[in-house]
């Protein structure tokens, strides 16, 4: 149970992490991408809907500041 939430949240990290480091062209790609992996993460009970939220407010600023 541990590992596989672990493993939920370390490709939600990852997914945010390639947003933060991509171009524009590509960060508003893998924003949806991203969000999808929140998502996901939300649904299984990883992280809160507050931590979901907050999560894709901060990726929707930094692509748009890109």
């Amino acid at each position: 149970e541990t590992k596989l939430n672990n493993d939920v949240k370390q490709t939600m990290k990852t997914a945010i992490k390639k947003v933060e480091k991509a171009s524009k062209e590509d960060a508003e790609s893998l924003v949806l991408a991203a969000n999808k992996r929140i998502d996901i993460a939300a649904s299984k009970g990883v992280i809160k809907a507050n931590t979901r939220d907050r999560y894709k407010t901060r990726l929707q600023k930094i692509v748009k500041s890109k």
